[in-house]
């Protein structure tokens, strides 16, 4: 899932990997763009940002989608053998443009641009 995840994520500029409390997350500057942990149940996740009204939609969808709570724009899907991967990776392109600088964000194609 990790390598998976990089694959993603490598690409945007500036955006590195570190270890976390709990698993790993990629960030830009001191902005996390996605964090992922394992859970107690085995199952793996992975945090990310997104608009409120996307983060309000997550919740009513449930599983396998999932609302930080503490923070009005943080969201997470539970990965699994059943992971759309491509709508995984329009996720993290939007989270990344929200948490990078403007000038880093311009340089990224978002899906449907």
């Amino acid at each position: 899932m990790i390598r998976r995840l990089a694959a993603i994520l490598d690409r945007f500029p500036d955006c590195r990997i570190e270890d976390a409390w709990t698993g790993v997350r990629w960030r830009v500057g001191q902005a996390t763009v996605a964090h992922v942990f394992g859970g107690e149940d085995q199952l793996y996740r992975v945090t990310f940002r997104a608009d409120p009204d996307e983060v309000a939609a997550f919740e009513h969808l449930g599983h396998p989608y999932f609302s930080l709570g503490w923070t009005g724009n943080g969201a997470g899907m539970i990965l699994d053998d059943n992971t759309d991967w491509t709508e995984l990776a329009e996720l993290l392109t939007d989270s990344y443009c929200i948490q990078a600088p403007a000038r880093l964000a311009s340089q990224v194609a978002r899906p449907g641009d």
